[in-house]
């Protein structure tokens, strides 16, 4: 009997929501909906210390809003429930004690200290750093003594070292990698937790995964799967490794050079029919050779081997011209109504009309206070900057300080951007007021406007941090060795905010 065709995406809850997932997650659903399948949603939070509901939460509501759904997933549940790595445990930690049991698997009592004089040694030798198999050099009598003195440890999985792997792909065939790249996987760490690695290969079992549709990044962790499906005696899924989006430049796609967040295409008026359609566009071709054409249509004549391994290029100008496509296509009536849609978050309507109440005489005064909060980025030049304290340079270091640290709040709230904020103008001590200055122009293009910390979190941090890296443009920019200065100064400046 053939095994139903079931995909999956199963991101990370540990930022925003990246238009790389929902890439990755739309050729699952088209592979699975194309030979009458299923596509599921599962949420991957074993980084406990990373892991957020506000980014789950954030993920779900992209991932719906462009135009994905899902037949099981944490917040539908389903056969197999539950979808959530950390409610799963017990199950992963069952299946590491297995795998020690079976001699697949073994202890490593090996402090971070003595892991990272380890490496220190391979690296002045010339070698590429990896475990040395320590652990496995412990007799039955040593390991049972630490265990039983409740030394910590963390369980890893055995690799050979001669020979090499080699699995199928669907895009490249056979793919070859020699056994002494691949390292002794950590399984289970210290604390419990499943790596990435284990609560992966025994969720796609217990789930019934038959196709893992995944990104290139992923190749050299294949031979540890394959593995780990050998020592279990599982079936392994059919792997198709996707070409990875690239900026214009052909590096990886980050956001450093673009926009990577759904939500920010979403607030910037992209419509969630243009973006799924470029995502789709990323690498494949229609065989009419179509450029504009609906979730339907890709399904309707879906084929993964028409997918081309060159990396396909994330253009925002190609994106912004697909988006003006599917808007001409629609009837005035439409067009009024995608952009009532738009713009009807009742939410922040109504944190709008709280901030732009005590300045305004005339309802018609709204349309000048309130429309920063609505465009995309601000039409701003370097001498909109100019300050009678700040420089340019000084400027420009708020700006990108500012942006780091804003980047990794675990949670966005007025509360958390306030600390950042005033705790950064204490570190570098510059009063407040002035402090805040280039953040005006950056977000709202003006000097004057509506108190901008409540403004920052109305906006969102999407739309907050793509308008601070618009202004470091503006200003010029910050060199890659300045950048590396500034790095250093910023993990100093951490300890005070």
């Amino acid at each position: 009997m053939t095994q139903k065709v079931r995909t999956r995406i199963a991101p990370s809850p540990t930022g925003f929501p990246h238009v790389g997932t929902a890439y990755i997650a739309l050729f699952n659903l088209a592979f699975a909906k194309a030979h009458g399948g299923e596509f599921i949603l599962r949420i991957e939070d074993t980084d406990q210390a990373r892991s957020t509901a506000q980014s789950e939460q954030m993920i779900l509501d992209a991932l719906r809003w462009v135009g994905l759904d899902w037949a099981e997933g944490p917040d539908v549940g389903g056969e197999f429930a539950p979808y959530r790595q950390s409610e799963r445990m017990a199950i992963y930690k069952k299946y590491a004690m297995e795998l020690v049991e079976k001699g697949h698997a073994f202890y490593c009592f090996a402090t971070a200290e003595e892991l990272e004089q380890m490496r220190a040694e391979q690296q002045a030798r010339g070698e590429t750093p990896k475990y040395d198999g320590r652990g496995l050099l412990l007799s039955q009598e040593e390991v049972e003594r630490r265990l039983a003195n409740h030394d910590p440890y963390v369980i890893r999985m055995k690799v050979p070292t001669d020979g090499v792997c080699e699995f199928e792909d669907m895009l490249r065939g056979t793919v070859t990698i020699p056994w002494e790249q691949v390292d002794m996987q950590v399984l289970l760490k210290t604390d419990g937790l499943p790596t990435y690695h284990l609560a992966n290969v025994v969720d796609d079992h217990l789930m019934q995964i038959s196709h893992v549709i995944r990104g290139e990044e992923w190749i050299n962790s294949a031979p540890k799967h394959q593995l780990l499906y050998k020592y279990f005696g599982w079936q392994m899924p059919v792997l198709c490794h996707m070409p990875l989006l690239r900026n214009p430049d052909k590096s990886k796609l980050s956001k450093r050079k673009n926009p990577t967040s759904i939500t920010y295409y979403r607030d910037a008026g992209v419509l969630p029919e243009a973006l799924l359609n470029y995502l789709g566009r990323m690498g494949y071709s229609m065989p009419n050779e179509a450029e504009k054409f609906s979730l339907e249509e890709m399904i309707a004549s879906f084929d993964i081997k028409r997918v081309s391994l060159g990396g396909p290029i994330f253009d925002v100008e190609k994106l912004t011209w697909l988006n003006a496509e599917w808007l001409r296509d629609l009837t005035p009536e439409q067009l009024k109504q995608k952009i009532l849609d738009w713009a009807n978050d009742s939410d922040k309507l109504t944190a709008i009309a709280k901030a732009i109440q005590p300045r305004i005489s005339l309802l018609s005064d709204a349309v000048n206070w309130s429309a920063f909060y609505f465009q995309n980025l601000p039409n701003i030049s370097e001498a909109d900057f100019e300050h009678k304290t700040l420089n340019n340079e000084q400027t420009l270091e708020i700006l990108q300080f500012a942006q780091w640290q804003l980047e990794s709040l675990p949670e966005w709230t007025e509360e958390n951007i306030q600390a950042v904020l005033t705790g950064l103008a204490n570190a570098l001590d510059i009063k407040l007021r002035d402090f805040m200055s280039p953040f005006f122009i950056a977000i709202a293009g003006s000097k004057s406007a509506t108190p901008m910390m409540n403004a920052m979190y109305v906006i969102g941090a999407d739309m907050t941090l793509q308008r601070l890296r618009h202004a470091i443009d503006v200003l010029g920019g910050i060199g890659k060795k300045k950048i590396k200065t500034l790095e250093k100064r910023n993990a100093e400046l951490e300890k005070f905010v």
